[in-house]
């Protein structure tokens, strides 16, 4: 039996049936024009009324008219014979709203206002279709690296706040209060003294024993300051020497024409002739056999029995840590009242050592210098006033003392390098200022 190439609808379709051997046979060769032709007269239905009319209630379908309406002869569309065809096609309007791609004023009204997509959702919808996200410059970034490059980042505190603060008003904003730290400033703990009464060894005619301890550490504070010395000079010496070999592997690997650090030493024939005498063969590897299939339920059983004496265990230790709660709480709370109380001995320690001042701590990125000791030796004492000659510099003293009571920063002198060295030149009269005229 033939029938058609096609359906009357313009569907295709193959109709010729040539074989009735299987159910692909029967589904290919089925005869659907009058299911295609039902569905093709609602699409015409909801095309005219913008829906079927089996949604339609009676009232939207049917009215009595007992008036007339003569305004419908002029609204009907008149037969024209100049009227191309594609003119009166296009002007079949469909009552079914448009798809649209943007937010219009008829979409708005008809109820069908697309929603908004939020920014997440368009850079997770545009991951998903793995396509690049334009940002600022017109540069394309990775979504996936916040921050890196010129990829985009969140808005700031100013952007946010943007629009809610107008210049030009003449009411004053609210001033925000600035809460104060809470961190108490070392200078508040510091009890030392503006200028500090000084040892009594630094008298001009001071007692032995006094003098004696003053002179006693002062030594001890120059043979510190000389062992970091020998330590420095030690470490020099060391990396001269490590230099030193270094060239000299250098140039005696250059010489023999390998690399430095490439010379290797390659036995000779009759030591690797000695070394294969007296190897030892290696054992066969044996492949693991294949495992029956009562081997695998064996182990397959012991492994379940190895996780349900585990699991008993875990159950048995939980068990007793429930138990032991009201003592693990009695221990933490002593762990905690016991990490208080030394934390309350540090912080007192503390204060204690801010009272004599900040020296030889390091604040920022230099040391708080401790200030010299100023002592004579026992041949220097003048033993008078009148002979008495002045130690140290009032103004270095000065300026270390408000380092060490947290006034300035530390601060080291800034050496100027002079480009050139100064010339001195004797004048010529001043060569004949000895002669006698």
């Amino acid at each position: 039996m033939k029938k058609a190439a096609s359906s009357s609808v313009g569907a295709p379709a193959q109709r010729t049936q040539t074989s009735r051997k299987g159910k692909r046979a029967w589904r290919k060769n089925v005869d659907l024009d009058e299911v295609e032709g039902g569905l093709e007269e609602l699409r015409a239905e909801e095309r005219a009324t913008g829906t079927t009319l089996q949604k339609k209630k009676d009232e939207d379908l049917f009215q009595v008219d007992v008036t007339g309406d003569d305004v419908v002869r002029k609204t009907l569309p008149k037969f024209s014979e100049r009227v191309l065809t594609s003119t009166k096609i296009l002007s079949q309007r469909s009552a079914v709203p448009a798809v649209f791609s943007r937010a219009t004023e008829n979409a708005a009204k008809a109820g069908t206002k697309r929603k908004v997509v939020t920014y997440d959702e368009k850079t997770r919808l545009l991951r998903m279709g793995k396509r690049l996200r334009q940002g600022p410059f017109n540069a394309y970034v990775d979504p996936n690296q916040v921050g890196e490059g010129s990829a985009m980042l969140e808005l700031s505190e100013a952007a946010k706040e943007a629009g809610k603060y107008d210049v030009w008003s003449e009411e004053a904003p609210e001033k925000v209060p600035v809460k104060a730290p809470q961190t108490q400033h070392p200078r508040s703990l510091i009890a030392l003294p503006a200028v500090p009464s000084p040892h009594e060894g630094t008298s001009y005619n001071p007692p032995v024993v006094s003098h004696q301890e003053l002179l006693k550490t002062a030594h001890e504070i120059e043979v510190e300051k000389w062992k970091g010395v020998a330590e420095l000079e030690a470490m020099k010496a060391k990396i001269e020497k490590a230099r030193a070999i270094a060239a000299a592997e250098a140039a005696s690997a250059s010489a023999v024409g390998t690399a430095p650090g490439m010379k290797v030493d390659l036995p000779t024939g009759a030591e690797v002739e000695e070394e294969d005498a007296n190897a030892e063969p290696l054992p066969p590897k044996k492949m693991p056999a294949r495992k029956t299939k009562q081997q695998r339920k064996k182990a397959e059983r012991l492994r379940a029995e190895k996780q349900a004496l585990a699991e008993k265990a875990a159950r048995k230790r939980m068990l007793a840590s429930v138990d032991s709660a009201k003592a693990l709480r009695k221990a933490l709370a002593r762990n905690v009242a016991a990490r208080e109380r030394l934390r309350e001995q540090q912080q007192l320690a503390l204060q204690e050592k801010l009272k004599k001042g900040l020296a030889g701590e390091r604040i920022g990125k230099h040391k708080v210098p401790e200030g010299q000791i100023d002592v004579q030796l026992g041949e220097e004492l003048s033993e008078s006033l009148r002979a008495l000659k002045p130690e140290g510099n009032l103004f270095k003293d000065r300026f270390i003392s408000m380092q060490q009571r947290a006034l300035i920063e530390p601060r080291v002198p800034v050496l100027v390098r002079t480009r050139g060295k100064t010339k001195e030149y004797e004048k010529h009269s001043y060569k004949r200022f000895d002669r006698e005229y």
